[in-house]
């Protein structure tokens, strides 16, 4: 068993543990914590467009978003000199945007056939938003931070890190309901499993020796999965629908796949090689499935990308703030907020290449890192070699797709709540004093305009914009800190001289 660091951790950020086996497993744990959340932008996003031969954009974007997040988190590494534990996936505060980029000129063919997407318009709109990354990063290696710690007291800092976790909550609790997709799908078998798998994990973080202290998420998801797993067994053997929790499809259809012969009919034939090892299908593989770039389409592709990059680059500062509270480093300083934000920058670049999202900053990675007490970089970058394998490996590919979101929603009400808790931590760290009246109208109005969802929508002519509510919440509790200055404390009246 490591021994504790004085930061707390088991493993510090330069470590690496003790066995290749420990080593591994790890990895295995950031790359589950991430898996669900990863995959629904481009669920989300591509839903409605499908290719000319009838097949779905949004699935042939999985392994290509998985991808991007190993190698974009992967350079991330790199340009911070391995001393920044974060790991970097597709990024849901561009999911607006993005579906807006790709419907600017769009065409539909056939009676609803299928959507001519503009997917030139990702990858632009993405490099953008990287070199607004970079110059912000060039400003501040200029300037330094300390104007930066005057902007983002732990007074704000704090609740906003409380916001991040707690703005989340809604959507564990849907996957953890089966109401992601739609209310009626509401079962309490779903719920059931998800709740093993946040039990077994929190039992595992606080009663378990040695490796099963270290990897509570992977035990926890594993217990989740395979008690679903009997359930769904009973329910084909009842033949009852209720009881059916894991869906099999994503294996079924990486071996076998369905085509139209000239007659009409529709025919199953197996995949063959591409069942096992098949190339993602990235972003610039789609030329003819996209419709012709025109510079009208990237001035507008400008505008709504570039406004909704200084929204995220708030949110970047506070997930480290958030990361630099759980390991009790100050990652804005060493390695810098000018390295985390060009790796996080040219990350994004990078990923709007090969799949069309944005990359960012994940605050489920975090959790893991803070419960685990696992900081090494050098598992991240483990984790980045799985998720990039794991794109190119249909069946392992096919078989984390077959994780019901239940599991991930049951482990993400720890993951989560985590995140939140750190936030307090951090008011309790630095002795703020919650009775004063301006740390509870700051407080205040963080908490309530991000968990209330105060976001900004706005339209300049047919380009509409939207701040995220997070974002709403720290600009909010920047001015009310700037405004309400800290009081003088009042010196004690000079006693009266006895006469």
């Amino acid at each position: 068993m490591e021994e504790t660091r004085k930061n707390g951790m088991l493993v510090d950020v330069d470590e690496f543990p003790k066995s290749w086996g420990h080593a591994w497993i790890l990895a295995v744990q950031h790359v589950l914590a991430m898996f669900v959340a990863c995959i629904t932008v481009p669920i989300l996003v591509f839903g409605k467009y499908y290719t000319s031969t009838g097949e779905s954009f949004a699935q042939l974007l999985i392994a290509p978003t998985i991808v991007s997040a190993g190698v974009g988190t992967l350079f991330y590494l790199i340009v911070t000199k391995f001393k920044s534990p974060m790991f970097l996936a597709s990024s849901f505060a561009y999911m607006g945007p993005m579906g807006a980029a790709i419907a600017i000129g769009a065409l539909q063919i056939g009676e609803n056939a299928y959507t001519k997407p503009n997917l030139w318009l990702l990858p632009i709109g993405m490099a953008m938003v990287g070199l607004v990354y970079v110059i912000v990063a060039i400003v501040i290696k200029f300037c330094g931070v300390k104007w930066l710690n005057k902007l983002l007291p732990p007074l704000v800092i704090g609740p906003v890190i409380m916001v991040i976790g707690l703005s989340l909550a809604g959507s564990a609790i849907n996957n953890l309901a089966n109401t992601a997709a739609s209310a009626a799908n509401y079962n309490l078998l779903h719920i059931l499993s998800g709740l093993v798998a946040m039990f077994v994990t929190a039992i595992c973080a606080h009663y378990g020796k040695k490796t099963i202290s270290l990897i509570p998420f992977v035990i926890g998801m594993a217990a989740g999965y395979v008690f679903a797993l009997a359930l769904t067994g009973i329910g084909y053997l009842a033949n009852n629908d209720y009881m059916k929790i894991v869906d099999f499809a994503p294996i079924v259809n990486n071996f076998i796949v369905e085509k139209t012969t000239e007659a009409g009919e529709i025919v199953k034939e197996f995949r063959g090689f591409t069942a096992f090892l098949d190339f993602p299908k990235f972003v610039f593989l789609f030329g003819e499935e996209s419709q012709p770039l025109s510079w009208s389409g990237v001035a507008q592709a400008a505008m709504l990308f570039i406004p909704v990059s200084l929204v995220t680059i708030c949110e970047h500062i506070g997930d480290h703030e958030n990361m630099s509270g759980v390991i009790q480093k100050n990652l804005l300083e060493e390695p810098g907020l000018d390295r985390t934000l060009i790796g996080d920058g040219v990350a994004t670049a990078l990923s709007g290449g090969l799949c069309g999202a944005a990359n960012t900053t994940y605050g489920e990675n975090v959790a893991v890192v803070g419960v685990s007490k696992v900081a090494s970089t050098k598992v991240i970058a483990m984790a980045c070699g799985i998720a990039i394998l794991l794109g190119f490996l249909s069946p392992l590919m096919a078989i984390v797709q077959t994780i019901p979101g239940c599991i991930c929603g049951g482990v993400s009400l720890v993951l989560y709540g985590f995140i939140a808790s750190s936030g307090v931590k951090i008011l309790i760290a630095n002795k703020i004093d919650m009775g004063a009246t301006k740390s509870i109208f700051v407080a205040s109005t963080i908490l309530v305009a991000g968990i209330g969802g105060l976001a900004i929508n706005f339209a300049i002519g047919q380009v509409a914009f939207s701040i995220s509510s997070t974002a709403v919440a720290m600009i909010l509790g920047i001015v009310m800190n700037l405004a309400l200055r800290d009081k003088k404390e009042e010196k004690p009246a000079a006693p009266e001289s006895a006469e």
